[in-house]
């Protein structure tokens, strides 16, 4: 037997070094490789990425520049390490406007072989082989282990359905990666035919041929059989202008105007997207290059489209990026891995003990089988892991998932939901995100005559003024449709003028001359205007709009009141702009639209304030409100004026306390100062003094602040503290994220899939709303204002009731029809456990999460599906953990005494573990966000003094029960080797186990305040009903064909009895137990502001 058993274990040790090769890369290089210098050595290189090519395990020779590919992304060897595949993305405009494309076809070959094909390729493995790598992963292999221990103790029945459930859930796993994979391979680089500058000339080529640095030209196909196509890669324009509509990648439904490429800075993709093609998106209207005098303008495209040159091809591109996103998030869903490993490694301490305990006492008999011993011990510590462990982690962010996909909102990074149960600070954008885009024009304040006079009426305006509005815009005709920013469209309609496809802004009924734009400088983020040169009769004008300190700057002459004016009404919440004009001297055409920026957009005539209402979303202010009360601070993050949005933070709840704005010194005085918005309070800036200043004020910080904060280190001392961030820029409101996180916040950044994406991507939680219909079935109360200066009235759309009956009939039956398709398509399209495909389209390369409605309320919907992932999974683990002490203790110290489960007993208890765990997962959050927070941590106080707490009550439970059975049979004697024998011991230690087992799902079932009640979870209520009904009839005997079956003795009636009622008062103990630590462990709080200025002080020391 010995023997054997050294046999057996040399066996296994075996097949371990062979797993192990497969499992871990260092591994199998300390097995099968030895270490070279790479440069010198002669050898094939073998590189195996534990994910490469959807997980498959392959070895590449090595090429010259020694490279690897890992989850579509190539590595070279470079600098005595392996580093990231550099694309021209990165140059200056003189080296790209110097690019004549590859020359000869040995560079061409050459760039072929660095950069790969312009194609989207991934293998489609089938289901047998996708299942075989699934079965090979570490915990299938260690829970088979575990089922082949069962079957060796003779737990037949048990084994087998253990495994199943493992091949159920790996099956499901793989189905779910099969559609994502299918879903995935339906998008193809487009092979169009395009003109590509190769050698010289002008070729013809298919897009997949298209190269890193080739130039080209791209434009909308013509003529009425043309079919509509996308861009094949991301392409910088050279010359040129273009519409394309990025609906594809971001989600943004307005297109966005591609400008040529003329900076002399290196270009950065995310700042620069305005000159970017990216690949995916489609062009719906381009304009050749004009009169651009660059030293690429040489090259005149054969087919009148626009000159770019290709940036990145494949996976690397925008499209691409979002694909692997897409395709690697998907191979696994679960939640708290770090925590939940150190979790199982807590768990194991016990096993330890408890199998060392039964190892000890073992070896004092040596009549006992060594076999059998070991046998056990190897079962204690493999309990701690049970079987439906992956199973529910997946469940836990699966049902997130599946129900935030039913409200619109989309999630390509799965293991962010847990940190949506745990954010703390909430940061909004303002326009577009709490504010509508349907802007409303109120008038001009020119200034003139009586003092700020606003005036609306177009006929009273001076002829220069109604010009600029109409001319100085970024707006396009698309397949016949004006499309562009709603605020320039506002004040088109405004000033009652029409804007024409060739460029001509006219009036509509008055007489004042047409203009004709000549060359537009479009708006920028950093410089916070925009200009337009343009022709009036032969004449020829700069018009200019921007923010009015911007413009204040370019005046030749400042009127007095100039300040007053623009903070009068942007302290009512209006969007103010300035407009002014030049006029140009006699130029050609030619000049004149390549005059530089700088330019035209100086020495500028004042001509009046432009004042737009920009009225919030229906329930942008009671979506923020009840974030308020459940726990979350608030911030706006904006580029709009200071004034504009505290006003707009004072109506969604941002700001409830008197707002001090941090102001840059004027009129010669020296640092800073906080002033109030009417700029009665001034207080000198102090970082020492910020707590205290916050504790009676709302602070607000404009991008000159931010400037100074970052130059003097104070970041961080400041930043937690303020709730409203103005004219503040992407790259801003990108450091304000990274700042808070750095403090300790968990933060979700709420706003555009297209100026935010920074900011998105750098929040724990990024939501990106896009332009779409408004949230159904909302209705939420009175929570929609403009702006204080004007009341505007909508026309009603006709009631119900004004529209014909005859066809109500009709439309009845069509909704059923309707309904019950809806039903059929959900019944076949998924099997409502496994995370939903995500498609592109539905997700936004910009944040984690997409969601597709007019509102804020996606952000309040996310929190509270984190949430519930959050008590879901703590649940869970206690639960887990409560168990794997209760078995560790009967199968160590009960096992000795010879206490045994029955193969029909085991499989019934499992049985119950596995049903109750799918009915707690499939809690629903409850609709209102609640003010206390649930606790982000698994290692926490809480959860271990309750563990240890219930655990005491299990065991005292156990052992009573235990004894008081054996006082009924003192005279028998069990072996602990002998084969499951029913008796009166093994049968109250299963039903003493059953009812802890059940207990213990009871008790920590986590409802209000996150989640249904128990009864309110239909399905896991009616579980503990049966199971209670169930111990009744197996304790009292009613039906002794069931009791035979699962090998139980008849109990004597005191016993059975006693045995409910223990089971009652231990059921209760455990529930004020931890009731009692519930109410004295409440969830952490966000820092408050004492707390988070000691933390920030110590970090800044």
């Amino acid at each position: 037997m010995d023997a054997a058993i050294v046999l057996l274990g040399l066996a296994l040790l075996h097949i371990l070094v062979v797993l192990f090769t497969a499992w871990s890369v260092d591994f199998r290089c300390f097995m099968h490789a030895s270490k070279v210098c790479l440069p010198r050595a002669t050898l094939s290189l073998s590189l195996s990425p534990l994910s490469l090519n959807l997980g498959s395990k392959n070895s590449i020779s090595s090429q010259p520049e020694h490279s690897f590919e890992f989850r579509k992304q190539k590595f070279i060897f470079s600098d005595d390490t392996f580093r990231k595949l550099l694309y021209p993305s990165k140059e200056t405009f003189g080296v790209y406007s110097r690019s004549s494309g590859y020359g000869t076809d040995a560079k061409e070959k050459a760039a072929l072989g660095k950069w790969g094909r312009n194609v989207f390729e991934f293998p489609q493995p089938t289901f047998q082989k996708l299942m075989k790598e699934h079965c090979m992963e570490p915990f299938f292999v260690f829970q088979v282990f575990c089922v082949g221990l069962w079957c060796l103790d003779e737990y037949w029945y048990y084994s087998i359905f253990t495994l199943f459930m493992l091949i159920l859930f790996e099956s499901t796993v793989v189905k779910s990666r099969l559609k994502t994979l299918a879903e995935l391979r339906r998008v193809r680089v487009d092979s169009q035919t395009i003109h590509v500058y190769r050698t010289g000339k002008w070729l013809k080529l298919s897009g997949v041929d298209l190269l890193p640095g080739d130039l080209v030209s791209i434009g909308r196909a013509t003529g009425q059989t043309s079919e509509e196509r996308t861009v094949p890669a991301d392409m910088l324009l050279l010359a040129g202008t273009a519409i394309a509509n990025e609906a594809l990648l971001t989600g943004e439904s307005t297109p966005q105007w591609k400008v040529s490429y003329g900076i002399l800075e290196k270009l950065s993709i995310r700042k620069d997207k305005a000159h970017v093609l990216f690949g995916g998106t489609k062009i719906l209207q381009h304009t050749p290059d004009k009169a651009r005098q660059s030293c690429a303008s040489h090259l005149k495209t054969p087919d009148g489209g626009c000159l770019a040159v290709v940036l990145r091809t494949g996976f690397e591109t925008s499209q691409g990026k979002l694909m692997r996103t897409i395709l690697f998030s998907t191979e696994r869903v679960t939640a708290n891995n770090w925590e939940s490993g150190l979790f199982i490694l807590f768990l194991v301490f016990f096993a330890l003990v408890a199998a060392g305990y039964v190892l000890k006492q073992g070896l004092e008999h040596p009549t006992r089988s060594k076999f059998k011993l070991f046998l056990n011990c190897s079962m204690i510590i493999t309990s701690v892991i049970p079987p439906e462990l992956p199973m529910e982690l997946s469940i836990a962010v699966n049902t997130s998932l599946i129900a935030l996909v039913r409200r619109g909102i989309y999630c390509t990074e799965p293991f962010r939901i847990p940190f949506a149960g745990k954010v703390d600070t909430c940061c909004f954008d303002k326009t577009g995100t709490l504010t509508s885009d349907d802007m409303e024009f109120l008038g001009v304040c020119n200034m003139e005559g009586k003092g700020s006079h606003l005036e609306s009426d177009p006929t009273k305006l001076p002829d220069r003024t109604l010009q600029i509005l109409a001319a100085c815009h970024a707006l396009v005709f698309v397949d016949n449709k004006l499309v562009g920013d709603p605020l320039e469209k506002a004040a088109l309609k405004g000033v009652d003028w029409s804007y024409t496809a060739d460029e001509k802004a006219v009036a509509r009924r008055s007489v004042v001359a047409p203009v004709q734009i000549i060359q537009r400088h479009h708006f920028s983020s950093s410089l916070k205007r925009m200009s337009t040169v343009v022709r009036i009769d032969e004449n020829f004008l700069a018009f200019t709009k921007g923010a009015p300190e911007t413009i204040q700057e370019r005046l030749v002459h400042v009127p007095e009141s100039y300040v007053h004016t623009y903070k009068t009404y942007t302290r009512q919440g209006a969007r103010v702009l300035a407009l002014a004009y030049k006029v140009l001297p006699d130029i050609p055409v030619g000049e004149a639209r390549s005059l530089e920026r700088q330019s035209v957009e100086s020495d500028l005539v004042f001509c009046g304030f432009a004042v737009f209402a920009c009225p919030l979303r229906k329930d942008s202010a009671s979506v923020l409100k009840d974030l308020k009360d459940s726990s979350h601070d608030l911030v706006m993050i904006t580029g709009d004026q200071a004034l504009t949005a505290c006003h707009v933070a004072g109506q969604v709840h941002i700001v409830s306390q008197p707002v001090l704005i941090l102001t840059p010194p004027s009129n010669g005085q020296d640092g800073f100062n906080w002033l109030s918005p009417d700029e009665e309070t001034k207080i000198a800036y102090e970082v020492e003094k910020i707590q205290i200043l916050a504790d009676n004020y709302d602070l607000c910080v404009s991008g000159d602040g931010l400037a100074m904060l970052q130059r003097t280190g104070a970041l961080e001392s400041v930043l937690p503290f303020v709730k409203v961030y103005a004219r503040v820029a992407p790259d801003h409101k990108e450091l304000i994220l990274i700042t808070l996180k750095d403090v300790g916040r968990t933060t979700l950044m709420c706003g555009d899939g297209t100026n935010d994406v920074g900011a998105l991507k750098q929040a724990h939680v990024g939501v990106a709303l896009l332009n779409a219909v408004e949230v159904p079935g909302k209705s939420p109360s009175a929570s929609s204002s403009t702006a204080s200066i004007v009341t505007v009235k909508r026309q009603r759309a006709p009631t119900s009731s004004q529209t014909s009956r005859p066809n109500s009939a009709a439309s009845r039956a069509e909704q059923q029809r309707q309904k019950l398709k809806q039903m059929m398509d959900e019944m076949n399209s998924d099997d409502g456990r496994s995370a939903p495909v995500v498609r592109l389209g539905d997700a936004s390369m910009a944040s984690a999460f997409t969601a597709k409605h007019a509102s804020v309320q996606p952000t309040a919907d996310i929190i509270r599906q984190g949430r519930s992932t959050l008590v879901t999974t703590l649940q869970m683990f206690k639960i887990l953990g409560l168990n794997c002490l209760s078995t560790a203790y009967v199968l160590s110290v009960m096992y000795l005494d010879g206490v045994k489960l029955g193969d029909v007993q085991a499989t019934i208890s499992g049985l119950f573990t596995a049903a109750f765990f799918l009915f707690i997962s499939n809690a629903r959050p409850l609709s209102t966000l609640s003010a206390q927070r649930p606790h982000p941590n698994i290692f926490s106080a809480y959860v271990i003094i309750s563990m240890l707490g219930q655990f005491a009550m299990h065991l005292c439970f156990l052992v009573s029960v235990v004894r008081a059975a054996e006082s009924y049979m003192p005279e028998e004697c069990v072996e602990p080797d002998s084969d499951f024998t029913p008796n009166l011991v093994n049968t109250v230690s299963y039903m003493a186990n059953m009812m802890i087992q059940v207990a213990t799902f009871a008790v920590n079932y986590i409802g209000h305040p996150f989640n249904q009640s128990i009864r309110e979870n239909k399905p896991f209520f009616y579980a503990l009903t049966a199971a209670a009904l169930f111990f009744t009839t197996i304790s009292s005997d009613l039906l002794r064909d069931l009791n035979d079956w699962l090998r139980l003795v008849p109990l004597p009636k005191p016993l059975g009895w006693k045995l409910l009622l223990w089971a009652g008062m231990m059921s209760l103990g455990c529930f004020v137990w931890e009731r009692l630590l519930r109410a004295l462990f409440p969830g952490r709080r966000p820092l408050t502001r004492s707390k988070a200025s000691s933390n920030v002080d110590k970090k800044v020391q």
